[in-house]
């Protein structure tokens, strides 16, 4: 792949910059709830409660959609995310209502975008758990009857059962989801929140968050909100106030890339009749989509911790978005000579045990965070769950399933430096590995068995 004429994007390579960016916060003002993060859990949280009659304000750094909401593959998870087969060890009793809770938030996403009319490209295709070798086809077996068990929907088959590119050997299809182009989908959120009754501040940084009273007070360069409630909505960018939990999270920087327009009949030639997005079994994924323009966009592979707060403005590390073209080069040989087009990059949080989390501190500060690179189905659907719960007193059974009484969180070991090096080693021993026996077994075939629907309660 040729990756000489690459244009690094401190934005996304989705949209652009909206151009009626509001106007920060100037004075002090009161309001019912304080929404603090413009991303697509802060948006819906804020829609909902103004919908729901509330006097809701947002506060934005940048603008609405500005960080990891516009950044991301675009895929529409219908599973949960993380390591499934460790989170099934951890944590079997909560797989059934992390895979309800899953479906139910990219349900709602698709309802959201069919209500508003929001133009992003959504096609409901599905996703793929795809291998790139016999070893990652047997963890896919694995992952699919845990998925299963769990009461996911879920199909097992070859590459070409299952619609996807030849150069995988096969997947696991999840059958609710599919694919959009997040910049415009959080755009066009944006376009519906500032239509509403919500009052939405722009260009304005929450410098502080304490409690005064029965109140919490948010402080900003010029002018407090003074709020009954407070619901934090930043994500990666939560751990800037000494109000947030300790060890809530981690900071982890991930790049996105996209080719330049291929010709069809060469996407064509690769089998990928499905169009669905693709996500590797490595322990650090690897994505792989197409797009309306005959691009293909793929990312991650290598996760980038976070320093201190407050995180950085950055771009993708060229040296990274080399490694990714090699990578895509090993998984698309037919394609190696399309050139690169462009690279962006944007901070997720991951946190220790790998499950999204929602909670609350003290008796009016609500917080939700990490959905652990399936935020784009899972993060709007949480938000609205958290107004509804405002509202109504009581939460649902899928804002439940997330809850942690106690906001105490042990120290997320593996996701240190040295920690995220050694995964990002053992992903490339194990290729290697497969590599050499691929080339031991020319002739033999690798195919997993035939296409099956994995139904819910099978062992």
């Amino acid at each position: 792949m040729r990756t000489d004429q690459v244009e690094y994007l401190s934005f996304s390579g989705w949209a652009d910059p909206p151009t009626d960016v509001r106007p920060t916060l100037g004075g002090d003002l009161t309001c019912r709830v304080a929404v603090i993060g413009g991303g697509i859990n802060g948006m819906s949280t804020a829609l909902r409660l103004a919908q729901r009659g509330q006097d809701v304000v947002l506060l934005e750094a940048e603008f609405c959609g500005h960080g990891s909401s516009s950044r991301n593959a675009g895929q529409l998870a219908g599973a949960p995310g993380g390591d499934l087969q460790l989170l099934n060890l951890l944590s079997r009793k909560k797989m059934p209502g992390m895979m309800r809770l899953a479906e139910n938030a990219a349900h709602h996403v698709e309802e959201l975008i069919a209500k508003h009319g929001i133009d992003c490209d959504y096609e409901a295709t599905g996703n793929a758990f795809a291998a790139v070798s016999r070893g990652q086809m047997g963890r896919v077996r694995r992952v699919a009857k845990i998925v299963s068990r769990a009461g996911g929907n879920v199909q097992v088959g070859t590459a070409e059962e299952l619609g996807i590119p030849r150069g995988f050997v096969g997947g696991m299809r999840e059958v609710v989801g599919g694919r959009m182009n997040p910049g415009k989908f959080s755009l066009g959120m944006r376009d519906v929140l500032l239509r509403s009754a919500a009052r939405v501040f722009e260009q304005t940084k929450v410098t502080d968050v304490v409690r005064e009273g029965r109140q919490v007070i948010v402080t900003t360069p010029h002018g407090r909100v003074r709020a009954d409630r407070v619901v934090l909505a930043t994500n990666a960018f939560a751990g800037e106030w000494d109000i947030t939990p300790r060890h809530l999270s981690v900071p982890i920087y991930v790049i996105e890339v996209e080719t330049e327009p291929i010709d069809p009949a060469r996407i064509a030639a690769l089998g990928w009749t499905s169009g669905m997005g693709l996500v590797t079994q490595h322990a650090i994924m690897e994505n792989y989509r197409l797009t309306p323009r005959n691009t293909i966009v793929f990312g991650v592979r290598r996760l980038e911790r976070g320093p201190s707060y407050p995180l950085p403005a950055k771009t993708p590390d060229p040296s990274l978005v080399e490694e990714l073209a090699g990578a895509f080069d090993r998984r698309f040989p037919s394609l190696a000579d399309v050139a690169l087009e462009r690279a962006w990059g944007g901070w997720i949080a991951i946190t220790s045990s790998w499950l999204p989390i929602a909670g609350q501190l003290g008796d009016n500060i609500h917080y939700s965070i990490a959905c652990n690179g399936h935020g784009l189905a899972q993060a709007p659907y949480v938000g609205s769950l958290i107004a509804d719960a405002i509202v109504d007193g009581e939460r649902h059974e899928d804002l439940q399933t997330l809850w942690q009484e106690k906001p105490k969180f042990p120290r997320p070991v593996m996701m240190g430096r040295a920690g995220l090096r050694t995964i990002w080693a053992v992903d490339r021993f194990n290729d290697r590995i497969n590599g050499s026996r691929r080339n031991a077994r020319r002739g033999v075939n690798d195919a997993p068995a035939p296409l099956r629907a994995e139904t819910p309660g099978r062992t």
